[in-house]
């Protein structure tokens, strides 16, 4: 230990504490426990340049533990980030502060992650951990060598999603990543004794990762700890024995440092505990000094990277892949013309597979996978052969049993660069999925989430396998594009639109039943529209049919009965709202005129349908479904069209 580590790391305390003090709001045991460890980890060992954030051969750090977001604001502005200034942390929490409660990606540069929902931090770092590996491998040391850091405490052990994380993370051997656990033994509770008591250590061992222990408030045994996890080849964990909220001479050590401000009485006491004189906000000259200089030591080694790849044949593949742009209406353009040209009857999870085995083929950037039902999502291709540890190259991954896991892998995949990843399970599923689902919208990432056997569509697998809230809740989750096609052409216009929307991410809910193609214009992605009028009535216009998926087929099966009756009705396929949702007052106005009486077909819940039909009918399921075949249950629950009919000729008639 050097007097001048200590004060580098009694910096992160003062600055953590003080702006805590000044929200009235945060979290300042964390990053005051764990000032030290981070201190060690910048200073000696994370390969970053802090005037180049975006380095694409850059360690990634993740702050699992994201309550304690002023450790990652302290370590940004002492190291030189130009985002956050002293000012930013002045005003932590508040208001356009880009130093949100809780750490936020697309508010500063240096964070790699949004974090705070406890446990996804760490399972978002095996996805980008797996990235680099599966880049190493296709582009090789020269270009990408770097690792993945993770500071996790006891809540991000404990959550769910952590087994998952650290089963898949030893599985496939991802050694690069070495997690700082911040084993502090408290919680928001108390002491973690109250809530467990599992021997954490053995348990990462026994999903074959290599742990280690140290102080965490000896500089030197952190840095022996982490050397020691460098030179393992599995992934790692280091148990950094802390004391939460250290330098709180009255405070540390308990759960009331946890995640409420010291007050200025306790304040006063840690600067005199740590010798630290100066004002809030204020770091002695050559503290920061000491800190720069850590944040521009990697300097050198990007400028030597740079020169590599300018050098090596692959370096401007790589540069176009990290950059991220990628061209899925062109690489359609002659499959969309073979559909045309001959029509196929398949389920809408079978044309997602016809469509990916053309896009993996033109798009090496595409990674797949699925939770242990590739032959349920039809989600591997010709070109996507299995990722493992012998075979990093490969281009799909067998999440197994670990649909969060995966979800929040591929938000890590997503974050580092490099990759599309796509995954797939049953929509039911989704709700496992579901806070990782929410993570990649918040996040803004291009993650793909296939998601099949959509509705009670899937027949006898029953109600707990059939999907009826799912699409409708799903389409609340704001920046999300929820895709429901209804043939082979909208399928594939949803997955071109999907992997050209760069900042948001795109939920394809698609069919176990075979359905018939149904559009015969490829002029334009109509699908882009979120909602266009499939087939227009030739009598006059009385009803307006809107339907998603396989109700779509209904919809144009009722539009020529009423047709016979000379009830003329358009027929609606809306398979995005999101994307109706954006196009303009008049586009809107003109799909759905005021006037005609609008029924929406989904085999959902009805609830959200209200807002389109406008004192309509809203043909659906407000009830679980049952275990039967396809077709009886689509007549037991009012889908035929028989039944359909009957309840718009009454409407009509009063």
């Amino acid at each position: 230990m050097t007097v001048q580590q200590q004060q580098m790391a009694n910096a992160i305390r003062a600055l953590s504490m003080d702006a805590v003090q000044a929200a009235n709001s945060g979290h300042p045991g964390m990053p005051m426990g764990m000032a030290d460890v981070a201190t060690v980890l910048y200073s000696q060992f994370l390969k970053f340049d802090a005037s180049a954030p975006k380095w694409a051969d850059r360690d990634r750090f993740v702050l699992s533990a994201g309550h304690g977001s002023m450790l990652a604001y302290s370590t940004l502005y002492l190291s030189g980030y130009a985002s956050p200034t002293i000012d930013d942390i002045r005003n932590f929490r508040q208001l356009h502060s880009p130093c949100a409660g809780h750490p936020e990606n697309f508010e500063l540069e240096g964070v790699e992650s949004t974090t705070g929902p406890l446990g996804q931090g760490l399972a978002m770092a095996v996805g980008m951990a797996l990235a680099e590996r599966h880049l190493n491998a296709q582009f090789g040391d020269e270009l990408v060598d770097h690792r993945t850091w993770v500071i996790a405490g006891d809540g991000c052990l404990m959550e769910g999603v952590n087994h998952e994380a650290i089963g898949l993370a030893g599985h496939l051997g991802l050694g690069r990543m070495i997690v700082l656990w911040d084993d502090n033994q408290i919680t928001i509770d108390g002491a973690t004794s109250l809530s467990t008591s599992e021997d954490i250590p053995a348990r990462f061992r026994a999903t074959g990762w290599h742990t280690e222990s140290c102080d965490g408030h000896d500089f030197a045994d952190i840095a022996r700890a982490i050397a020691a996890a460098i030179a393992d080849d599995r992934p790692s964990l280091i148990a950094c024995r802390t004391v939460i909220g250290k330098g709180a001479p009255n405070k540390q050590g308990t759960h009331n440092v946890h995640g409420a401000p010291l007050g200025n009485d306790e304040i006063a006491a840690v600067r005199t505990e740590l010798g630290w004189d100066s004002p809030p906000f204020v770091v002695p000259d050559d503290v920061l000094s000491s800190w720069r200089a850590a944040g521009q030591k990697g300097a050198a080694t990007r400028a030597e990277w740079e020169k590599r790849l300018a050098a090596d044949p692959k370096g401007a593949e790589l540069t176009v892949r990290m950059d991220g742009k990628v061209d899925a209406t062109d690489a359609l353009r002659d499959y969309l013309a073979t559909l045309i040209a001959t029509p196929a009857k398949v389920a809408t999870r079978k044309a997602s597979e016809m469509a990916l085995e053309v896009l993996t083929a033109a798009i090496p950037s595409m990674v797949g996978g699925s939770a242990d039902l590739t032959g349920s999502n039809l989600t591997q291709t010709k070109a996507t052969k299995h990722l493992s540890k012998n075979d990093y190259a490969g281009r799909y991954v067998s999440y197994g049993i670990r649909e969060f896991g995966m979800a929040a892998a591929m938000n890590g995949l997503a974050l580092h660069g490099g990759i599309i990843p796509y995954g797939g399970t049953f929509l039911v599923f989704s709700d496992y999925c579901r806070n990782a689902i929410r993570l990649s919208a918040i996040q803004r990432q291009r993650v793909i989430y296939v998601m099949t056997h959509d509705s009670i569509g899937l027949g006898e697998d029953g109600p707990t396998h059939q999907p009826v809230e799912h699409v409708m809740s799903l389409r609340m989750i704001p920046n999300l594009d929820v895709y429901r096609p209804c043939d082979t052409i909208e399928t594939a216009e949803c997955w071109a639109l999907a992997l050209e929307s760069e900042d948001t991410p795109s939920l394809l809910a698609l069919s176990r039943q075979n359905l018939p193609q149904l559009r015969a214009d490829i002029s334009e992605n109509w699908s882009a529209k979120g909602a266009y009028r499939l087939r227009a009535a030739n009598a006059a216009r009385r009803v307006v049919l809107m339907a998603t998926g396989s109700e779509v087929e209904i919809a144009i099966t009722v539009a020529d009965r009423l047709e016979v009756h000379g009830i003329g009705a358009d027929v609606v396929s809306m398979p995005c709202w999101e994307r109706f949702e954006a196009q303009d007052e008049a586009y809107r106005a003109d799909v759905l005129p005021d006037g005609p009486l609008r029924v929406s077909i989904e085999a959902g819940v009805t609830m959200g349908w209200e807002r389109y039909t406008a004192g309509g009918i809203r043909i659906g399921i407000d009830s679980f479904g049952a275990s039967a075949p396809a077709d009886k249950l689509y007549d037991h629950f009012g889908f035929s069209s028989e039944a359909i009919l009957a309840k718009i000729q009454a409407k009509l008639d009063n």
